[in-house]
């Protein structure tokens, strides 16, 4: 739009009421030739044209977009082509046309020719190359002329007239007049044509004003550069942005120039600054605010395009531009965003370019711009959208309210007294800095004008208006969340009603600010909130509130030491004001006056028994800045006795609980009862900017990171509620301090108690009474408890080891806890003598006294006598509540007994003492309870304790043989972890058999047995007449551990008794084998000869003497059963490997037994075992009874259960063997037994021995066995 018709729209708008301005400008087109033809086609053609968008690629990579063209067509004239350096592109013709309808060729050549040459030489002159001639078809005249050439014959001359090079700059119309398909068809090939014509010539035009234009910015180092010029330029492509409905790239070009200026001011604030600035620095004269209800405002763009403008009317005439484009483009809600911003800006832009500003003069123009961007919105939305909105304008909101306070403060509209002329006089210019009103406003009622100068007219209007726009701005923020900037609102209208004296009115705000910041920890307004509320409580007359806020603006380090003294001598002087007239005690929270620190207990553990002596020393950290003197200090004790209470003994309390004594309390802020230890810490981080090109500094700052933690509103205020009646717990339990100065900073005060009741003591509240005020800690947190006990008194008997052996001297310690029993001389403890533990008196015991605390108190010699049956052990004298310790050795004597499981199966007696040994595994010591009953003075009542002993040792014993000659062997082992040196070890025959002799084969000297290892003794039993057929043996061994010295206490030795049963060799077996006859030597897979031979050793004895036995005319025969069986499968037994024979039972009798073997590997292979068993018969009176032959054919036998191990079930079930299962039919008959022989009674003389066996010659592959 032309700057006329711009004017124009301006007088048009003061004569209705404002309505939004759209650009009426339109691409300009002329048409030369025939107007007649041209203004009967113009209808049609101005409906047309923009119905189609067409598609408009720009350069630079910019995006295409979809535009609909129309055209402002005028008659062509020389004057509306432009001239050299006019860079206006509003009133610049895109395209020419030359319309003519000739369709006679006497005619063209005479007029039509002649016309478009001069019409094309006037467009050469101007350099314009963008015209289309258009030649319209009408059948009417070619009714009228019959005589006239082919329509395409004109077209023809003019294209090769005109158009040599551009054919289609030439365009046939056919009949447009006309409603036919050939006349839409005829219309829509010209209206594409126009369409792409335009869009060519706009593409072209404006890419070379934006080429000048840049090359324009390019020059802004170079002196005389004008942003003023250049502004006219860049909002020339503005405009056509515009013209085009472009408004998003209209805008873009603004923003440029609002980001272009910005920068240039910041540059100027830094020291580098541009000579065109100083026209802008020029002093404020006019602060009528911006200006949003004209499209254009005429008035502000002539004073920039005459370079006149101050910062405020470019600013003005900017931000009015870039209010119309978003309104355009519907976003009136930045609008609100972008002129806070604005606002804000140009406060600081004044300030960096120093510009001359009166007082007030700002603030006016701030409220005025304010008020106007917020009706300009309302205008354009309903009530709805706004009300949905009212987070966008509530900014705009608070900012008016702020500025008109301003203007309130500056004008005296708010000091008690009213403004005085001075003030009057200020308001006067203010206002006549505001011009006379606008006429586009004039007719409003609520226009920000009238508002303003209403506010100022009066202190009544100015309050009216002052409270209205807080109180809508408090409601809004509260609306939408933002609760501190309400409350920030809420304490500049406080301030208010304080300068209004209304401090009733003032104290609600002030009470939510001081609560919201006391939540978030702002500290410094908490700071300048209390001092604003303690002015208001004076004038209240809020006596306990006042001195509640002046306590804690006496501790507050963020004032001054002078503030702080007077608000604590506020508070010193109300409190001997009140002891005088002796008025009702003041109660107050002790956080604001000082802090508890630390709690210490004497003794540490804070348990004491009664009568017992208590020290709590206090560390206050007291928050005034000047020594207070302290009428009393005093704690409040809860005393309870739990139901339970028979587990509070010391011990019990002393394992339960804190060793230092020492309890610590959270820090608190001073100022803050309510911590925010639970926010987490702030994360700060720095930040720069630095220059793209030359990589400088240009902004440096620090960022928060985590701010949306910190900032987080409380939703639950009622945690934050100081607590109303501060009240005192009533109770008898009470520690008190007189008379103490309380230094500013660290006090340390110590309260001293005597135990009288037993229970648990909670110190629940602190008082400190200054006068009648008295400051208390409700709560102490955490928990502190000290216990007072009364303990009954105790005996304990514990090793001093981690297990007592048996057989050595063991320390025990002895602990009797006095409690409240009084040790009197003559006291004395009676064990009762056991005579397997001994006690062992050493004339140098010692007794040794403590107290609870562990700490040593005395020491005396401990008496002790004995008597057959009571050991009497005289007691110290000691008071109550102490702990007595003494040790004394005692000492089990032990005694082993057999081992339960013997592999030879040898039966053996097991000895059994009066108190029964327990028996474990072989790796661990058994163990025995030896009980002691005690009695002891303070009871009537005996005590029994009970302690375990482990018997170092385990014996066992076992029968070896050699022929006929017969060996015991007594292994001991050392099970415990000491070292023991044996000596003196022997063997004896409990029946002191005279014929039996025990030859020992040990050496001589001492021997050392170390932890988990055995020794081994043997003895030859050598006889000269036939002995029974049981001996009884004792196996003795003296014993001391190997560390220790030679000592004079003789130790009793360690003792086996075992009995050895049926030891004498009743049989000889030996087994041969014999290679294959005609060889040398077994060989692999060959049969070889086996003979095993059976030879009775001994005549009738009485262990012969069975069911076996058969005796017939004096000849006794026994039934045996022989088993050959190979375990290693080196052979392979051919036939029967088992057998029943009846044996001659007299010396030297002798059975054969011959079978086949095969070896079934090479090399030295062992022989394979041969077993004997006694073959009894079954017991059964009813069984049918079979010869030994049917036996021996069904190869069924049972074996006596009661028969040892020996006879290994492997070796049962081995191939050829005879203990394989009963076949179905033999089922249900009486099967025989098998008793397996003592150990001893038969020698096999064949074991261990080896024989050569050779592989076979055919053998491809050779396996020896070596053994």
């Amino acid at each position: 739009m032309d700057p006329a018709a711009a004017a124009a729209a301006e007088e048009e708008g003061r004569e209705k009421p404002p309505v939004i301005y759209t650009m009426e400008n339109k691409p300009i087109v002329t048409c030369a030739g025939d107007q007649n033809l041209f203004s009967s086609l113009y209808p049609t053609l101005s409906q047309q044209l923009p119905r189609e968008p067409m598609e408009w690629r720009r350069s630079y990579g910019r995006a295409p977009k979809m535009i609909h063209l129309e055209s402002n067509f005028v008659q062509f004239k020389e004057e509306l082509l432009p001239k050299e350096g006019n860079k206006a592109l509003l009133t610049f013709p895109f395209l020419h046309i030359y319309w003519t309808e000739c369709c006679d060729t006497e005619v063209y050549k005479t007029t039509v020719k002649d016309d478009i040459t001069k019409w094309q030489n006037v467009l050469k002159a101007h350099s314009s190359v963008d015209w289309l001639i258009v030649v319209v078809e009408s059948d009417a005249k070619k009714k009228n002329k019959t005589n006239i050439l082919p329509r395409t014959s004109i077209v023809d001359k003019i294209r090769n007239d005109f158009c040599n090079k551009q054919s289609d700059r030439c365009v046939v119309l056919s009949d447009p007049l006309k409603d036919s398909s050939r006349s839409q068809e005829s219309w829509n090939a010209f209206l594409t044509k126009l369409r792409t014509l335009l869009l060519m010539s706009f593409t072209k035009n404006l890419g070379k004003f934006e080429d000048d234009m840049r090359t324009l910015r390019e020059k802004r180092t170079e002196p005389g550069w004008s942003f003023c010029e250049y502004f006219m330029v860049q909002e020339e492509l503005a405009f056509v942005f515009e013209m085009l409905q472009q408004f998003e790239d209209a805008l873009v070009q603004y923003d440029e120039l609002d980001a272009l200026f910005s920068q240039y001011v910041v540059n100027f604030g830094a020291g580098d600054g541009a000579n065109w600035l100083t026209f802008f620095c020029q002093p404020v004269r006019s602060w009528n605010g911006l200006i949003l209800r004209k499209p254009i405002d005429m008035e502000k763009r002539e004073l920039i395009q005459n370079q006149e403008a101050t910062l405020l009317d470019l600013r003005s005439y900017l931000f009015s531009r870039q209010c119309t484009l978003l309104i355009f483009l519907q976003r009136p809600w930045e609008v609100s965003q972008r002129a806070l911003e604005l606002l804000h800006n140009c406060v600081q832009e004044l300030k960096l370019l120093e510009v001359s500003v009166p007082p007030g003069a700002l603030d006016c123009w701030v409220f005025l711009s304010c008020l106007e961007v917020l009706q300009r919105i309302e205008g354009c939305c309903d009530r709805a959208q706004i009300d949905a909105n009212v987070s966008h304008t509530v900014g705009l909101w608070s900012y008016a309210t702020e500025k008109l306070k301003s203007l309130g403060y500056l004008c005296g509209l708010v000091s008690e007294k009213g403004p005085n002329s001075e003030d009057l006089n200020r308001t006067v210019d203010l206002l006549a800095g505001l011009g006379a009103e606008r006429p586009e406003t004039a007719n409003a009622s609520q226009s920000p004008y009238k508002k303003l100068k209403e506010a100022l007219s009066s202190v009544e209007a100015f309050e009216k208006h002052y409270l209205d726009l807080s109180h809508a701005t408090i409601e809004m923020y509260t609306n939408i969340g933002r609760i501190r900037s309400a409350k920030l609102v809420g304490k500049d209208l406080a301030e208010f009603y304080m300068r209004k004296k209304s401090p009733q009115k003032a104290e609600v705000y002030l009470q939510g600010a001081l609560k919201t910041y006391l939540a978030e920890g702002w500290a410094l307004l908490v700071t300048h909130t209390r001092k604003q509320l303690a002015e208001c409580q004076k004038h209240l007359g809020q006596i306990e509130n006042y001195l509640q806020t002046s306590s804690l603006l006496a501790g507050d380090n963020h004032l001054t030491e002078d503030e702080r003294k007077s608000f604590c001598q506020e508070i010193l002087d109300f409190a001997n004001q009140q002891a005088e007239n002796q008025g009702q005690k003041v109660i107050l929270p002790m956080h604001s006056f000082a802090q508890l620190k630390t709690l210490h207990f004497d003794p540490p553990n804070a348990v004491v028994h009664v009568g017992g002596m208590l020290s709590i020393e206090l560390t206050l950290l007291s928050q005034m800045p000047i020594p207070v003197q302290v009428d009393q200090i005093a704690i409040h004790v809860h005393f309870s006795i739990e139901k339970n209470s028979y587990r509070k003994t010391a011990e019990w309390l002393t394992k339960h609980k804190t060793s230092n004594g020492v309890i610590s309390f959270p820090n608190e802020v001073a100022g803050f009862p309510f911590s925010r230890n639970n926010l987490p810490a702030l994360e700060l981080y720095e930040m720069y900017e630095r220059s793209p090109s030359d990589n400088s500094l240009n902004t440096a700052g620090i960022i928060c990171k985590n701010v949306h933690m910190l900032l987080r509103r409380q939703e639950s205020s009622s945690s934050l509620d100081i607590p109303s009646g501060v009240t005192l717990e009533d109770g008898a339990h009470v520690l008190k301090c007189d008379n103490l100065i309380l230094e500013p900073g660290v006090n340390r005060i110590t309260f001293n108690t005597q135990a009288k009741e037993p229970g648990t003591y909670t110190l629940r509240q602190l008082c400190t009474s200054v006068g009648k005020v008295q400051f208390v800690l409700l709560h102490i947190y955490p928990i502190v408890q000290y216990d007072v006990y009364s303990q009954e008194p105790q005996l304990k008997v514990e090793p001093m080891t981690d297990s007592l052996l048996a057989g050595i001297p063991q320390k025990v310690k002895f602990t009797v806890t006095t409690g409240h029993y009084t040790m009197k001389n003559g006291d004395t403890l009676q064990l009762s003598n056991a005579d397997a533990m001994p006690i062992l008196y050493h004339p140098e015991s010692k007794a040794v006294i403590y107290s609870n605390t562990r700490e040593k108190i005395s020491e005396s010699s401990l008496r002790i006598q004995s008597s057959e049956k009571i050991t009497s052990i005289t007691l110290p004298v000691a008071p109550a509540y102490h702990v007595i310790e003494f040790e004394l050795e005692v000492m089990y004597l032990p005694s082993a007994t057999e081992s339960a499981a013997e592999k030879e199966n040898t039966t053996n007696k097991e000895v059994q003492r009066k108190n029964k040994e327990k028996q474990k595994q072989d790796n661990c010591m058994a163990t025995v309870d030896q009980k002691v009953t005690i009695d002891c003075p303070w009871s009537i009542y005996s005590t029994i304790i009970a302690l375990t002993f482990c018997i170092p040792f385990n014996a066992k014993h076992s029968l070896l043989s050699a022929g006929k000659r017969k060996y015991v062997q007594v292994c001991v082992q050392n099970l415990s972890e000491l070292c023991f040196q044996l000596s003196d070890y022997s063997l004896k025959n409990s029946s002191d058999c005279m014929d039996l002799q025990l030859v020992p084969l040990n050496p001589e000297s001492q021997q050392v047995i170390y932890s988990k290892q055995s020794i081994f003794f043997v003895w030859e039993l050598k006889w000269t007449k036939e002995l029974p057929l049981s001996l009884q043996c004792l196996f003795s061994v003296s014993f001391c551990p190997a560390t220790s010295e030679e000592q004079s206490l003789t130790l009793k030795p360690f003792t086996y008794e075992f009995q050895v049963e049926n030891f004498f060799t009743l049989y000889h077996v030996k087994t041969e084998i014999f290679p294959p006859l005609g060889a040398e030597y077994c060989k692999t897979g060959s049969l070889c000869s086996l003979e095993v031979s059976i030879t009775r050793l001994v005549d009738l004895s009485e262990v012969d003497r069975d069911e076996a036995l058969t005796e017939s005319d004096g000849y006794c025969t026994t039934k045996l059963m022989y088993e050959v069986v190979d375990n290693s499968s080196n052979w392979a037994v051919c036939g029967k490997s088992s057998g029943v024979i009846s044996m001659p039972v007299a010396a030297r009798a002798t059975h054969k037994v011959h079978m086949e073997v095969m070896p079934l590997f090479a090399g030295h292979l062992p022989f394979p075992d041969v077993r004997l068993f006694k073959y009894l018969p079954h017991h059964s009176a009813h069984s049918m009874q079979l010869d030994a032959d049917s036996w021996i054919e069904n190869d069924n036998l049972s074996v006596d259960k009661n028969m040892d191990d020996q006879a290994d079930s492997s070796s049962i079930r081995s191939r050829g063997s005879l203990h394989s299962a009963a076949s179905g039919e033999h089922k249900g008959l009486p099967m025989p037994r098998l008793q397996s022989f003592s150990s001893g009674q038969v020698f096999n003389c064949s074991t261990g021995m080896q024989i050569i066996v050779i592989p076979s010659k055919d053998d491809h592959v050779l396996e020896v066995n070596i053994t």
